[in-house]
């Protein structure tokens, strides 16, 4: 995949595309899609292409079928569960797929669903590991700028495992002080995290 769908774009671009969907999804506004259009094409002919006679053509091919499931289902994306990166180039792979197997040009006995259901690789995609290094950046930075309690409680609760009951033994507090530390740090962290 070329290193352009990967870059980490400033959270006010990503913050822009967001708004651009919404109007997409809720007022199907042309000119939103347009703005989106002229974002996304570029990046998914360059997702698409390969070192083949006419791919070229296919590159445009698929940005035009990719672009136009972005319109039909755009009331179904949702940002809480993927980044609108994530899930255009998710309808990008998927439509470079289906159009692999439209136009094969050998004729197999080999169904892909069993590769794919018979790969033992259950890791995450490099688009689920660039959200995730994202997140830890974030997190990380927000840790930094709590109060030094909270940031304790968190650690211990979250990152060692412990229960508040735990917490709340090892630190000396009692567990009500334990368990509102804690409801009051993922609000701050939470607040610092989405800067």
């Amino acid at each position: 995949m070329p290193a352009m769908t990967n870059r980490k774009l400033p959270s006010d671009k990503l913050i822009a595309l967001g708004e651009l969907m919404k109007k997409v999804a809720v007022d199907r506004d042309k000119t939103a899609f347009a703005s989106l259009f002229d974002h996304y094409a570029p990046l998914i002919r360059a997702y698409s292409l390969a070192r083949e006679p006419g791919s070229d053509l296919v590159a445009d091919e698929l940005v035009q079928e990719v672009m136009t499931r972005v319109w039909l289902k755009a009331a179904k994306y949702n940002p809480r569960l993927a980044n609108l990166n994530t899930w255009i180039f998710t309808l990008a792979r998927n439509c470079r797929i289906d159009y692999l197997r439209r136009n094969s040009r050998y004729v197999t006995e080999i169904d892909p669903t069993d590769i794919f259901n018979d790969m033992e690789d259950d890791g995450p995609g490099p688009f689920q590991l660039a959200q995730q290094t994202r997140a830890e950046e974030s997190i990380r930075a927000g840790l930094e700028e709590l109060p030094r309690e909270q940031c304790e409680i968190l650690t211990k609760v979250y990152l060692e495992g412990k229960s508040h009951q735990q917490a709340s033994e090892e630190l000396k507090l009692p567990l009500g002080t334990v368990k509102s530390r804690v409801r009051l740090a993922l609000k701050k962290l939470e607040v610092l995290v989405e800067r």
